[in-house]
């Protein structure tokens, strides 16, 4: 496993099919054999923790780090209480060990993405012409690409093959 894991963006509008292709494309490259981390940015005030917890409470006491930790699993929450967003660099940087990161939001961050786009988005506006960065486009209906490839948006073995060449792991067979 690499020191500096290979980081692939999913990036589209709200109701994109973001998130759907994200999960399938962990459990697919899991299943290869690769350990994979993901990122999301969300662009509302999220919070994992719940009102009554004794985590909770130790937020709203005014603590700056929560850790949560059991058998099972680590988690960590940091009150920004007016500090800049970290960036993603920043966020990559806490992460464990792995092979992939796939990050899903973040459509400025000069990374490798593939854009995302469904019928129901938010916007049927296309980013790509705007960022090179987005090499393919999944998407669940014909689609001007502008010469990119193009994906179905559930041809999960097809986006995770692209992604692995892109990143240089095609044929880099991962066995735990």
């Amino acid at each position: 496993m690499d020191r500096q894991p290979k980081i692939f963006g999913v990036t589209g509008w709200k109701n994109s099919g973001k998130t759907g292709l994200v999960v399938r494309l962990v459990r697919e490259l899991t299943a290869r054999g690769y350990r994979v981390s993901t990122v999301k940015h969300a662009h509302h005030d999220c919070d994992v923790d719940r009102p009554g917890a004794d985590s909770h409470q130790h937020r709203e006491a005014g603590a700056h780090e929560v850790a949560l930790v059991s058998g099972a699993r680590v988690a960590v929450m940091q009150e920004l209480r007016g500090a800049p967003e970290p960036s993603l660099e920043d966020i990559l940087a806490r992460l464990a060990p792995c092979d992939i990161v796939l990050v899903e939001g973040y459509k400025r961050e000069p990374i490798p993405k593939i854009e995302a786009r469904r019928r129901e988005a938010k916007s049927m506006s296309p980013l790509a012409p705007l960022d090179p960065q987005i090499l393919a486009i999944a998407s669940d209906h014909a689609s001007d690409t502008d010469g990119l490839p193009h994906f179905d948006l559930d041809d999960t073995d097809g986006v995770a093959d692209f992604i692995l060449r892109t990143l240089g792991l095609a044929g880099i067979a991962r066995r735990r």
